[in-house]
């Protein structure tokens, strides 16, 4: 499996991004899919997952202001990030997992600044 992240960039407090992530190999739409972030000096955390079926889920930190979503028919997910705050800046990965394997997409760098 590879994924593709892509999206991130400068963006000012209050601001709106989205990242999309394409995911080559087969049954995309079976397996849960996940955006992680790892912002300087603190460890990579656990941002949104949706499972195959679509159901979402948030990091308590981002509920009302991220949404994770998924095309099946482009085996891509996306995150919305509405509202972005300073804090918010990290690289940005996404993930799936296969059985015990972890594969995570190249990150892409979100910075939340004036």
């Amino acid at each position: 499996v590879q994924l593709q992240a892509s999206g991130g960039g400068l963006v000012q407090p209050g601001g709106s991004l989205r990242l999309s992530c394409a995911a080559s190999g087969s049954s995309f739409s079976i397996y849960d899919m996940a955006w992680y972030r790892q912002a300087p000096g603190k460890q990579r955390e656990l941002v949104a997952r949706i499972t195959g079926g679509g159901r979402p889920s948030y990091e308590d930190s981002v509920k009302g202001r991220f949404t994770i979503s998924r095309d099946n028919a482009k085996s891509t997910v996306y995150l919305q990030m509405n509202n972005l705050k300073p804090e918010d800046t990290a690289v940005y990965y996404c993930n799936t997992r296969r059985g015990v394997y972890d594969f995570w997409g190249q990150g892409t760098l979100v910075t939340v600044s004036s």
